[in-house]
């Protein structure tokens, strides 16, 4: 294992005071129970928005806190859920007297803990809390970890729009509605090259050969439909590609498109594929509004990417275009 570290055990603590001491103009961050904040959180009348996950998926979710997207996220251990203390305090810290919403990935840990910090809020302190899971994954109906679908990379998309609604002054119903309307139209699959180690285990999660690939893999090396023998990358984009579209309704709707990096696949790389993907869309009759290229839902140091595919109404676009200001995601601002 070779890793830019000090002690496995200590890689989120001190990865949170790196992120303050490079990001202290827009976040703070409360070491004492591991949350990322935005700088001036609470605003009052601002639906506060929540999120999180295990450690080892950045820039998700500590890398989109900030004007725009997230009031805070909760960072777990890598690959591990935040515990419920981390949410209560997450949410006490956002609450703006507008109510919260809770964005989370479907993993049975994360769906737990947030739930359980819900149910705190509303006895110790009767703000209201809503939530929006997110399942965009295509790749399997449950995994090691999920009952359904896992929560991939529509997950950024969310929180970029879901952000943008309660920056303008939306209403807690008016965000969860468009949050929810993300979600549902949103499809992801992922592919992966190599596995990836996480500190503390000190050896890869999963072995894969030089001439293998896994298709559908999740975030935390989850397996997904098949192995196969590696291929190019025109192939392996249809077959990112073709089941999503076999799980979308809609041909012909305006789409944003993310071709996301696993944390270990080169940017030239990434950009290939998206030409590929994007011929294929184009073909198929999806026409590409807006796209994103590059890292934002990780896995570690793995190589290989996955594909979003969101089918956006005009205000969904609107929200998208909208100013963002964080240390991963930024313009207009």
């Amino acid at each position: 294992m070779k890793k830019l570290i000090n002690a496995p055990a200590d890689v989120v603590a001190e990865g949170l005071v790196g992120l303050e001491r490079a990001h202290g103009d827009r976040l703070r961050v409360d070491h004492a129970h591991r949350l990322v904040l935005r700088a001036h959180a609470p605003r009052p009348g601002k639906v506060g928005l929540v999120s999180g996950g295990g450690s080892g998926h950045e820039p998700l979710h500590s890398g989109f806190v900030g004007r725009g997207m997230l009031d805070a996220a909760c960072c777990g251990e890598v690959f591990t859920s935040p515990v419920p203390d981390q949410v209560l305090a997450a949410t006490a810290a956002v609450d703006g007297g507008a109510g919260v919403l809770h964005i989370v990935k479907n993993y049975t840990g994360d769906v737990m803990n947030f739930e359980m910090a819900a149910e705190l809020v509303a006895a110790e302190t009767g703000v209201r809390v809503e939530a929006v899971v997110t399942d965009d994954d295509v790749a399997v109906q449950d995994s090691t970890w999920t009952a359904g679908r896992r929560g991939v990379g529509v997950t950024v998309l969310l929180e970029k729009i879901a952000g943008a609604a309660a920056e303008e002054g939306r209403d807690l119903d008016a965000v969860l509605a468009v949050a929810r309307r993300v979600n549902e139209r949103g499809r992801s699959m992922g592919v992966a090259l190599t596995s990836c180690t996480v500190p503390q285990a000190g050896r890869p999660t999963f072995d894969l050969g030089e001439d293998e690939m896994e298709v559908g893999i999740g975030i935390h090396g989850e397996p997904g439909r098949h192995r196969v023998p590696l291929a190019p990358a025109r192939e392996v984009a249809a077959m990112l590609v073709e089941p999503i579209l076999a799980d979308r309704d809609a041909t012909g709707e305006p789409a944003i498109v993310l071709l996301n990096g696993m944390g270990g696949t080169p940017l030239l790389e990434l950009y290939l594929m998206y030409g590929e993907v994007a011929a294929l869309l184009e073909r198929a009759g999806v026409r590409v509004a807006r796209s994103l290229v590059g890292n934002y839902i990780t896995s570690l140091e793995m190589a290989g990417c996955s594909l979003t595919v969101l089918g956006a109404d005009d205000d969904m676009l609107g929200l998208w275009d909208a100013p963002v200001d964080t240390p991963a995601l930024r313009w207009g601002a």
